[in-house]
């Protein structure tokens, strides 16, 4: 069986748009998101996973992935530790990777 792709996009909540408003727990939470992506990127299921440079209510992060269908797709992003810990909010959507230079 041939795995689907999917995207979530990440953004943060509000409150953490401020830097002053970031804590010791905040930042172990995206700590973890990121180790998170880097052990789902070794296994192959993460595709590709970034952000955006600036630091107001037009940033986001994506994460692009495989999954064996959208239940599970958003099993994965659920458990993404800065969704569970409640720093930022997830979109899943299907998604299709046309092009890439990524090797």
């Amino acid at each position: 069986m041939e795995l689907q792709q999917f995207i979530y996009v990440l953004r943060l909540l509000p409150e953490y748009l401020v830097e002053s408003n970031w804590t010791a727990e905040t930042n172990e939470v995206v700590g973890r998101h990121f180790e998170s992506l880097k052990i789902l990127l070794e296994q192959d299921t993460v595709i590709m996973a970034g952000r955006t440079t600036t630091m107001d209510d037009s940033s986001f992060g994506i994460v692009v992935f495989k999954a064996e269908s959208e239940v599970e797709a958003e099993k994965l992003m659920l458990s993404d530790p800065a969704v569970a810990g409640g720093v930022m909010t997830a979109e899943l959507h299907p998604f299709r990777v046309a092009l890439s230079n990524l090797r």
